[in-house]
């Protein structure tokens, strides 16, 4: 069985651009591949993501955990391609990789949607 997570846009074009040119994801098709409303899916080290900016699925902002194997320095790649973290101080995990108490090290980052990915090394 494979899982693909959907992410609710409300850009295409914007969300494409910050999860390939930030994100380091592939871009796959879009259909229509131009516009909005669109769906698109995304490629990353043999996972799949989806987008949809149609208006039905609109407005539920999702989080998605995606394991990775070093958080600290995924983040510095992030930061290297031009992420910048919020000012968040409520919210470590948003500022920079954190030790959690269950024993993982995770940072979030928010794309433009407000979708939520938490990276997180176990």
């Amino acid at each position: 069985m494979t899982l693909i997570p959907t992410m609710n846009v409300h850009d295409m074009a914007e969300a494409v651009a910050f999860y390939t040119g930030i994100l380091d994801f592939e871009p796959g098709w879009t259909n229509p591949p131009e516009g909005d409303p669109a769906y698109a899916s995304l490629f990353r080290n043999g996972h799949e993501l989806h987008l949809s900016s149609y208006s039905g699925r609109a407005g539920h902002r999702q989080t998605v955990v995606v394991l990775i194997d070093d958080a600290d320095a995924q983040f510095a790649a992030f930061r290297a391609r031009g992420f910048v973290p919020p000012d968040r101080p409520e919210s470590p995990v948003h500022t920079g990789p954190v030790d959690q108490s269950w024993g993982t090290r995770e940072f979030y980052i928010d794309d433009p949607s407000g979708n939520t990915l938490c990276f997180m090394q176990r």
